[in-house]
């Protein structure tokens, strides 16, 4: 059965939310370029493989993708 306190019902260290606030932050910005990269890949993979573009053409194309889609998500 369910026991009924008196006390407070977290019992522990006090949370520090600033750390939470600094984690939480940095895993949406790891998300949000980490998921620009694979599609800035996909993109130059295809353009290298499907096209006559080339892998130095492709890596180029990959790096100018990456470099605009970090300027516009900023």
């Amino acid at each position: 059965m369910a026991e009924h306190h008196s006390g407070p019902v977290e019992t522990g260290a006090p949370m520090d939310y600033s750390e939470h606030e600094k984690t939480y932050d940095f895993f949406i910005g790891a998300t949000k370029y980490g998921t620009m990269f694979c599609v800035t890949l996909l993109i130059a993979m295809a353009a290298g493989f499907f096209t006559g573009a080339g892998f130095f053409s492709a890596l180029i194309l990959l790096i100018v993708l990456n470099v605009l889609g970090f300027v516009l998500l900023r």
